[in-house]
């Protein structure tokens, strides 16, 4: 006999559902003219939350608007935005405790700033200088902070699903009041990794937030060649979790779902999905050019929507913002953030050394050896090795 529960009543004729017997609602609290709507229940926010928030938008749209110049100049390699999706990343790590750990995709930047990583350590990981707390050996924007508990980013899609789920059983299991959330997009919510990992939640009662960034494009593909089903929100359902869908480019709908998704995690131990209906604005990559599938015209349509913009004039609103003092911390970010870049692009590489430690305890005799060789290899042939000059 099954454990299952049941709560749907008997049929005697064959009745079928479709993906339209699930009805999901959108919550939404801000309108495109910073104000709310009459019924909606705002999140618990004060002024100085909504600063932070603000400003952790402003350095993020700079951020892009420089480190993308930079890539295009070939000064770094590669860049991803995140313009367009702040609301979604920002809103949802307001609602965390410090100590709550962040697995990341890749276009959550936003997220790690908001925890205090500093201008400094942005190029540093960008340029994989010697300052780089990961010695050089990611990409740029493949960021990682244990201080700050944000684990580092993997390229492979979905691989970290899996893995927030028993980051968060970890934390249940050492008794701490803190939850995993995990970002992740549309399109990764076509791996196998997906499926597993909230299953896996869902089972054993992880308190995790999976936080999905429907921004309708997985790279080229839209979400109309991606799935047939009623989007994200509809799976965390099927596999029996809490589930949301929120209007990802509103502000506050988002730091309300996550307030409330973090407290229900927390209360019973168990993980909570957010579907966040978005818009990336540029570019899927640096790589990218985005003119090939799809238009202008959907574009200008989604500015009209712009997250940073909608959450301004709210501020603005409330007495809390002036539009001078928004323009003053503009012209503040370009200018650090050019320094910065100046600075961290003429620091030298991590030494080869380094290339071994943090593997193991101690180094092996083979990670030695396989040094060694290497280190003989780059001297026999310094033309195809110039920036290791003396670095060996």
């Amino acid at each position: 006999m099954s454990n299952t529960k049941s709560t749907t009543e008997t049929v005697h004729r064959v009745s079928f559902l479709d993906k339209d017997s699930l009805s999901i609602p959108i919550l939404k609290i801000l309108q495109a003219d910073g104000t709310t709507f009459e019924e909606a229940v705002l999140p618990v926010i004060d002024q100085a939350l909504a600063e932070k928030i603000h400003d952790t938008c402003v350095f993020t749209r700079v951020l892009d608007e420089r480190m993308l110049g930079a890539q295009r100049q070939g000064r770094i390699s590669f860049y991803m935005t995140c313009t367009g999706e702040e609301a979604s990343v920002v809103g949802s790590v307001a609602a965390l405790d410090d100590e709550d750990v962040i697995l990341a995709q890749y276009r959550e930047h936003a997220a790690l700033r908001y925890r205090g990583f500093t201008t400094e350590q942005f190029m540093n990981q960008m340029f994989s200088n010697e300052k780089d707390l990961g010695k050089g050996r990611q990409m740029p924007i493949h960021y990682g902070c244990s201080a700050l508990h944000y684990q580092t980013i993997s390229s492979p899609l979905a691989t970290q699903i899996p893995q927030a789920t028993g980051v968060g059983y970890s934390l249940k299991m050492q008794g701490k009041r803190n939850v995993a959330i995990c970002y992740f997009g549309e399109g990764a919510a076509s791996e196998g990794d997906f499926h597993a990992g909230l299953n896996m939640a869902a089972v054993l009662k992880s308190p995790t937030i999976f936080f999905c960034r429907n921004n309708g494009y997985a790279i080229s593909t839209p979400t109309s060649e991606q799935f047939a089903g009623n989007g994200i929100a509809s799976r965390g359902v099927g596999y029996g979790m809490h589930t949301i869908r929120v209007d990802g480019n509103d502000m506050l709908a988002v730091l309300a779902a996550t307030q409330q998704a973090r407290a229900y995690a927390l209360e019973h131990n168990a993980p909570v999905l957010i579907e966040a209906m978005t818009y990336r604005l540029g570019a899927h990559s640096s790589s990218d050019d985005p003119s090939g599938y799809r238009s202008k015209e959907e574009e200008a349509k989604w500015q009209q929507h712009d997250p940073v913009q909608r959450f301004k004039l709210w501020m603005i609103n409330k007495g809390w913002l002036a539009e001078s003092d928004d323009s003053a911390l503009y012209e503040k970010y370009r200018q650090e953030v050019l320094a910065s870049v100046k600075v961290a692009e003429k620091l030298p590489v991590v030494t080869i050394d380094e290339l071994i430690t943090d593997v193991y305890d101690t180094p092996t005799p083979r990670l030695e050896q396989q040094l060694k060789n290497l280190k003989q290899h780059i001297k026999k042939y310094p033309e195809s090795y110039p920036n290791s000059a003396g670095r060996v």
